[in-house]
């Protein structure tokens, strides 16, 4: 069965990808399924110098998902250009590179560095982490500094250009049709809700940066229904992701009106998941004699039109 859709110029063989930051560069999965059965590679983000992160404890297991407060630890660009890239560049076909910066500046250098590379198909731009004290919320909850993110990469970037955004704000809708008219190709929806664990024994809070990102099985709803709201909003296709561990939570979003799906934290409770998700997303089209994938886009917009 069809299982093609389109983002942008890029035309994906499979709507299934990695959600940056749960998959590392897929060096560390490339031994456990062939990466290129994915529609792309997402890689964990690249900002413009090497960043340690915060300090640990970094994760957290909570009722039906986990925080994390990772902090954007990478090498830093040099060493991922000339390390990296090398060994990544064949693991699959689209290469989607995910960005982040402190400034519009460092925004600007990563997007004009990444546009020399043909293995680089896209960017995604990480406006939305909630873990860092600068940066990226600064970027995604201020719809100014967004558009001023957005538009600035998009006169120095000519390829495939997807917003991340965070859903800790009133509402997303604002700000997805504001990377939309800034420029953007695509928007993933959605990043991680901001939250914190307190330790009763200990009486302070489990990680040691305190706050951090709340993803998992426990957000889905509220991804969902943010791709929903989305659809009707923009025009450019989106990207849900957000608590996908089955076939069926992966439906919700196709049908929500999102045209690809990222998978994160399942990939640490199972690290084959996304091939099966794939697999099954296949027979599912065939068991209901669905031409293709991209026919459920927004179907439940349809439906409710109909009713």
């Amino acid at each position: 069965m069809n299982l093609e859709v389109k983002i942008d110029e890029l035309t994906l063989k499979n709507p299934v990808m990695p959600a940056s930051g749960t998959f590392g560069f897929g060096l560390e999965f490339k031994d456990i399924f062939d990466l290129k059965n994915l529609g792309a590679l997402v890689v964990k983000t690249i900002t413009k110098n090497p960043r340690l992160g915060n300090r640990p404890p970094r994760v957290y297991e909570v009722s039906c998902g986990m925080i994390n407060s990772i902090g954007l630890a990478n090498p830093g660009w040099d060493y991922f250009r000339e390390k990296i890239l090398p060994q990544i560049k064949d693991l699959n076909d689209i290469l989607i590179l995910n960005i982040a910066g402190e400034s519009v500046e460092e925004f600007e250098y990563l997007a004009r560095e990444a546009q020399r590379f043909d293995e680089i198909k896209a960017l995604e731009l990480n406006v939305s982490c909630p873990n860092v004290s600068k940066g990226g919320i600064a970027f995604g909850t201020d719809l100014e500094a967004l558009k001023q993110i957005v538009s600035s990469v998009r006169k120095i970037y000519s390829k495939t250009l997807i917003v991340k955004l965070t859903p800790n704000v009133t509402d997303i809708t604002v700000y997805a049709k504001a990377a939309e008219n800034a420029g953007a190709d695509a928007l993933t929806l959605i990043n991680t809700f901001s939250g914190m664990v307190i330790d009763v024994k200990s009486k302070k809070p489990v990680l040691g940066n305190k706050h951090g990102g709340v993803s998992g099985p426990a957000i889905r709803p509220m991804a969902v229904k943010m791709v929903y709201d989305c659809f009707k909003a923009v025009s450019i296709p989106l990207i849900g992701v957000g608590g996908i561990d089955s076939k069926e939570a992966a439906l919700e979003f196709f049908l929500a009106g999102a045209t690809a799906i990222q998978v994160g934290s399942q990939n640490f409770v199972e690290p084959g998941f996304m091939p099966r998700l794939i697999r099954e997303l296949g027979e599912y089209l065939r068991e209901e004699n669905i031409e293709g994938i991209a026919k459920l886009t927004g179907l439940a917009h349809r439906r409710e039109e109909n009713v």
